[in-house]
């Protein structure tokens, strides 16, 4: 192997960066030439491809968002596309492939693999929500953008003792949501993985009221539905007043925890280890603070459960 290539794909996430600069440096230490595909798969298809040196991933581990920039690609989708990017890959001698992302941009991967070309997969998404690793790239630094809002929220809603909802990002996972509202002490967390009960929710409300709280933060899962939707029911039902907060894609942004950059160097570092030892297909994650890699597709067969012990801690520390 002499020639590898890295790109990120999909939504960004803060410390794609580092593990970028992890998959570049790596590979110049151990003597290999490695190539940036600008705009992920849109730019395999493109034959946007940049000659990355030690200097190029400089002064870029603590940024946000991705250096290589990315995109959603329909045409790699289809069976020409895929065929046009490989072709590409051909001819800049690229001898495998690391693609940083979440699960659509591993699902192009698996594909890219099919067609023979070594590829190695680290999960790069705020969603937590990829199987088989306790975390993704990005998702500490999100849950931290979350609790940096509630705890500004809070001081609001306790002035005007209002019930606020804040709606967080996760696709169809409550991952976001559960740790940023247990680490933020919000009284109650909404998460697609468990039903809404909004009698329940009301009902903690009023008894929390009595007994002299000045104000309720309810932390939305966005796949839970809208956090305006859900105001307005709690407003019918209970005649209490709401307010609601959607934090949307600042949640993405912002500099990389030390949890995340750290997470992402050796995520990096361990997919350019993978294809030197020509694995292939293989996805990077960690499990009781060691790396380890797992079969893609049976990752992409798979769904990551949310941890319903930690749901229950939430409920009962908000008493």
């Amino acid at each position: 192997m002499n020639n590898i290539a890295v790109l990120t794909s999909g939504g960004d996430a803060p410390g794609m960066n580092a593990a970028i600069r992890a998959v570049v440096r790596s590979g110049i230490y151990q003597d290999l030439n490695v190539f940036g595909i600008m705009q992920g798969y849109t730019g395999l298809i493109e034959d946007k491809f940049q000659h990355l040196k030690v200097s190029s991933v400089a002064d870029i581990i603590h940024r946000g968002g991705t250096k290589l920039l990315t995109s959603r690609s329909e045409e790699f989708r289809t069976e020409a596309g895929r065929k046009k990017a490989l072709a590409n890959l051909r001819k800049h001698n690229i001898d495998g492939i690391v693609v940083i992302g979440g699960d659509g941009s591993f699902a192009g991967a698996s594909k890219l693999a099919k067609l023979g070309m070594p590829v190695i997969g680290v999960p790069g998404t705020i969603d937590n929500d990829i199987p088989f690793t306790e975390a993704t790239i990005g998702f500490d630094t999100a849950v931290n953008t979350v609790i940096d809002a509630i705890n500004k929220i809070r001081d609001t809603a306790t002035s005007h003792q209002r019930v606020w909802l804040v709606e967080v990002m996760g696709r169809s996972s409550g991952h976001i949501a559960l740790e940023a509202g247990l680490a933020g002490g919000a009284e109650t967390v909404l998460i697609p993985e468990v039903p809404k009960d909004l009698e329940t929710v009301i009902s903690k409300i009023k008894k929390g009221r009595r007994r002299g709280k000045l104000h309720n933060i309810i932390v939305v899962a966005e796949g839970v539905g809208s956090a305006m939707d859900i105001s307005k029911d709690i407003e019918s039902i209970s005649g209490l007043q709401t307010k609601v907060t959607i934090l949307g894609h600042i949640q993405r942004g912002g500099t990389p925890t030390a949890f995340d950059r750290v997470l992402a160097s050796r995520m990096g570092a361990e997919a350019v280890k993978l294809l030197l030892e020509g694995k292939s297909n293989r996805m990077v994650g960690i499990a009781n603070r060691a790396i380890q890699n797992v079969d893609i597709t049976e990752a992409l067969a798979s769904k990551k459960e949310i941890d319903l012990e930690m749901y229950q801690l939430a409920g009962v520390l908000s008493i």
